[in-house]
């Protein structure tokens, strides 16, 4: 039988790979709002920031892949453990193409500073989207903290929100463009950041989604509201 120091060390590994997780998920989620915000203010040195920051993101990501493959090795993980070093192994490729998400957003932010175009663009379409994704965002980061499968119903909601918000958008922008054909230049750069958020949220509910897996033992990828409800209580 495995010692009780055997069994503490063991929760030591897997505690700091959390950590590692978390502060994976606190630099996307500050590269997101830094990189709209390079956006609206015209901030070029705002902008290189994130890009600048997902070396780190990367650098985690290999960490945390490396000192999985370790404990993988090492303690032979089986049911609820393994589930959780699978599940940490998808949220960090999910983390780091928010990161990427966010470093395209920001070098749209320099393309257009360069271009001196910024005060044409209007983000009025993409406000409220980029608000609900952060919210996706913090609530997925909060539940993987906790292993807390409460929210996984109210992430999926915003997750069709902000499908119909991005439909909604691209719909005015193609309206634009056919009413005033100076404005497709400006139309396409929002469509590039809307699609960039729109897929930050699918990649906040994919977390959301591992929790579940993890908690409950259950895949609930392509589940519908109902099903993801009646798996959550069970």
């Amino acid at each position: 039988m495995a010692s009780e120091h055997t069994y503490k060390e063991y929760d030591n590994e897997l505690e700091s790979v959390r950590a590692k997780v978390l502060e994976m998920g606190g630099i996307v989620e500050e590269q997101l709002v830094n990189a709209i915000e390079a956006l609206v203010k015209s901030d070029p040195q705002m902008a290189q920031g994130v890009m600048d920051s997902d070396q780190r993101v990367n650098e985690l990501e290999i960490e945390v892949d490396e000192d999985c493959s370790r404990i993988i090795a090492r303690r032979q993980p089986a049911a609820g453990d393994l589930r959780m070093i699978m599940m940490i192994l998808k949220t960090i490729t999910d983390l780091e193409r928010i990161g990427d998400e966010a470093t395209k957003i920001a070098r749209t932010a320099l393309r257009i500073n360069e271009d001196n175009r910024m005060t044409k663009l209007r983000f009025s379409e993409v406000k409220t989207m980029v608000e609900v994704v952060r919210q996706m965002l913090r609530t997925s980061l909060d539940s993987f903290a906790r292993m807390d499968v409460s929210k996984t119903v109210e992430i999926a909601k915003k997750d069709e929100l902000v499908d119909e918000q991005y439909r909604s958008t691209i719909r005015q922008l193609v309206t634009f463009m056919l009413e005033d054909p100076r404005t497709i230049s400006m139309s396409l750069e929002v469509m590039f950041v809307a699609k960039a958020i729109e897929r930050i949220g699918d990649h906040a509910k994919n977390i959301s989604e591992y929790i579940v897996y993890t908690v409950k033992g259950k895949d609930i990828r392509h589940a519908s509201i109902k099903e993801i409800q009646k798996t959550i209580k069970e």
